[in-house]
């Protein structure tokens, strides 16, 4: 474990390595419990399984592009710290499963070495930025939105304004109007437009704001039509500060972005953001894109001359997973990966593969594949060939018989059916009886093991979520059925409806009569959804109504995909977004560690952070004199107008002026030195008030 407190270059990275094996350490000891560890865990991307004393690693990537060195890098780790599996999300991160904790910072540093975080990955944070996996070589982009989610992604890593939010955030970026990157389900997505101002060309984004999917999916709203592309960061920034501040903290359905919006409305919302312009660190914030206007030269490249036996399987292949880029004489190559599943032996080669014949970089796509860009025409019959030796040449990517589906009950605590062992059999029933849909991009099949949406069942024209269904003494492993959902571009979409639900085992026979019925239902090329909204959900329903029958079944109903025996219901706790506990104690200790942020941050001429690391103390310390008292602590405003209300107006505590006061000059004053140490010393002595007012009173109570 001394290993990598040397190797590693970056001392901010060193020193959340350290940190974060000190905390295990101390949780092994039994100094810090469960609770109070969670939280620092859930926000280095390791995140507890549904199989007792092992993690699930989220490998954070932004917008999912990888190089060689980075593919080779997860691969080696997963070999040596999990199993060799590498699991592709719907956010473009890869998981790894089956970790030992303690092995953890190890994992982390190893990574490292390659440019490759966990920080952030899962908790109340800034989650994984991302985008069109075209983005860069789409001949329909405005311009290419990877410099721009990859600066937001930079900003925003361990800023102080998002390290302890209400819950999880979200941001994509799309490069053009079909929306690729789904912007309408976002907390923020970005979608890229152009426009001309005195003849001059001038980059900008729509920007969408508080959608979500969940148990209560929510159609983002259109805030602003275009905003050039130096006011995006500024903009993130005060949202997540507002977020931060008034969104809810107790009530874990009512916590994101969306119902903060539902709550005060659009118009106070912009009211709040424009408050806040004085405490941003900087109103402006021009992205550099050299690094992406810049593409790797492959003229030269030459591959060994390889034979097609089979021309019409490689034609068919071109047709259904090459695409021509922007760039003239360049492809891009889309792998199907079977439910975001491969391993590390395929990873090498393929990492060798865009090395050796390509720009070395490929990218992880939303919908759990992989994207090769850069190919030169006369080198895709030799990489169709290699990838077919990999079993990468399946046709079909992101069609209808490309499915979706998070990991369920296979290692989730909230899965309650298994969605990869029914995803499986509907991309068996859909490739042995359905071939004609390969090139289908209209219908989209995702499943998740719960409500939850991570196989983002509630965007699909065709959707199952885990449930379950009682008869008698034992309980079936059960799917709901949605349909009607998906994007429609440009910021629009729409939610599937729930229209029943059927048994698992069901689930193929449900998918072929949707199927057959589309078949002979649809008027001319009508797509899926418009068939659907044409015969209207009732049809389904009573199409679908004789495969939930339960009341004579046979006993193959009562075990789930994948299983031996009869299911058992048995979810654990979720954690994406887990909290702190909240004791007095430690959240004064937290406060203690927040400002001593807030001087490091000084100190590194590091103003906005400084100050942002002082006002999370102050709200710290006020927190843990309401929670000694039992007085609610839903939201940061709540909490100072609550300290104000139960403490400084009753005279309860003396202060100079209320907490109010102390508290909101962090908006109505501009960021510099000599503020930037005020606030931090008036932080120290309100921390030291309440300290001493704690420690007195348990003098007295002994």
């Amino acid at each position: 474990m001394l290993s990598f407190r040397t190797e590693i270059e970056n001392p901010l990275v060193q020193n959340d390595i350290i940190e974060l094996d000190r905390k295990i350490q101390l949780y092994q000891n039994g100094k810090i419990d469960e609770d109070g560890f969670r939280s620092l865990r859930l926000a280095r991307g390791i995140y507890g399984q549904r199989q007792e004393g092992v993690q699930m690693i989220r490998i954070k990537l932004p917008f999912g592009r990888l190089n060689s060195e980075q593919l080779h890098r997860i691969a080696d780790v997963s070999d040596e710290y999990s199993t060799g599996r590498l699991h592709i999300t719907t956010r473009q991160d890869i998981q790894i499963h089956y970790v030992s904790l303690d092995r953890t910072p190890e994992l982390w540093a190893e990574l490292e070495k390659s440019d490759i975080t966990l920080r952030e990955a899962c908790g109340n944070a800034v989650r994984n930025i991302t985008a069109s996996e075209t983005a860069g070589i789409d001949p329909e982009e405005p311009f290419d939105v990877s410099p721009y989610a990859d600066a937001v992604f930079k900003f925003f890593l361990r800023n102080p304004i998002c390290q302890e939010l209400g819950r999880k955030f979200k941001i994509s970026f799309s490069s053009t109007d079909h929306d690729r990157a789904l912007s309408f389900i976002h907390d923020l997505g970005f979608i890229a437009k152009k426009k001309l101002v005195e003849g001059k060309e001038i980059r900008g984004f729509k920007v969408m704001i508080a959608g979500g999917l969940g148990a209560q999916p929510r159609q983002a709203d259109a805030l602003f039509d275009f905003l050039e592309t130096d006011k995006i960061i500024p903009f993130i920034e005060a949202t997540l500060r507002i977020f931060d501040r008034y969104g809810e903290r107790n009530r874990r359905a009512k916590a994101r972005l969306k119902h903060l919006i539902l709550s005060i409305g659009l118009d106070k919302f912009l009211q709040y953001v424009e408050e806040e312009k004085n405490a941003l660190s900087a109103h402006s914030v021009i992205i550099d894109t050299t690094e992406f206007d810049t593409i790797n030269h492959v003229e030269n490249l030459q591959a060994p001359e390889v034979y097609i036996k089979d021309e019409l399987t490689y034609e068919n292949w071109k047709q259904s997973n090459v695409y021509e880029q922007k760039q003239e004489g360049l492809f891009a190559i889309g792998i199907k990966v079977r439910l975001g599943d491969f391993y590390t032996d395929k990873a090498r080669i393929l990492a060798d593969l865009i090395k050796a014949y390509g720009q070395d970089e490929l990218r992880l796509t939303i919908s759990q594949g992989i994207l090769i860009r850069g190919i030169k025409e006369e080198l895709l019959p030799f990489f169709y060939i290699k990838l077919s030796e990999l079993g990468f040449a399946d046709i079909g990517y992101n069609s209808t018989l490309d499915v979706t589906s998070c990991p369920g009950t296979d290692t989730c605590n909230l899965g309650i059916a298994s969605s990869t062992g029914l995803a499986r059999e509907l991309e068996k029933t859909l490739s042995e009886e359905f071939p004609m849909y390969v090139n289908n991009k209209d219908i989209s099949i995702k499943l998740s093991g719960c409500m939850n949406a991570c196989g983002q069942h509630s965007i699909a024209q065709i959707g199952f979520y885990g449930m379950s269904i009682k008869k008698g003494n034992l309980v079936i492993p059960a799917f709901q059925v949605l349909l009607g959902g998906g994007s429609s571009g440009n910021g629009n979409g729409r939610f599937s409806d729930k229209v029943i639900k059927v048994p698992s085992k069901k689930g193929p026979d449900a998918l072929r009569q949707l199927i057959y019925d589309y078949e002979d239902n649809k008027l001319n090329d009508q797509s899926f959804n418009d068939y659907y909204l044409h015969m209207g959900k009732d049809h389904f329903y009573k199409l679908l109504k004789p495969l939930a029958d339960i009341s004579e079944v046979n006993k193959d109903i009562f075990i789930d995909w994948g299983h031996s025996e009869n299911y058992i219901k048995a979810i654990g706790v979720g954690e994406c977004a887990g909290v702190v506990i909240d004791l007095v104690s430690t959240l004064l200790f937290e406060t203690e560690e927040k400002l001593e942020k807030a001087k490091l941050s000084f100190e590194a001429g590091k103003l906005s952070d400084s100050i942002y690391h002082s006002y999370t103390g102050i709200i710290n310390t006020a927190k843990a004199v309401l929670i000694g008292e039992n007085i609610k602590t839903n939201t940061q405003a709540g909490i100072i107008k609550d300290f104000d209300q139960y403490f400084v107006s009753s005279g309860l505590i003396q202060m100079n002026g209320t907490l109010s006061d102390l508290v909101y000059k962090i908006k109505n004053t501009e960021a510099s030195p000599e503020f930037a140490k005020l606030y931090l010393d008036k932080a120290r002595k309100f921390y030291h008030l309440i300290d001493t007012l704690r420690t007195n009173t348990l003098k007295d109570e002994s």
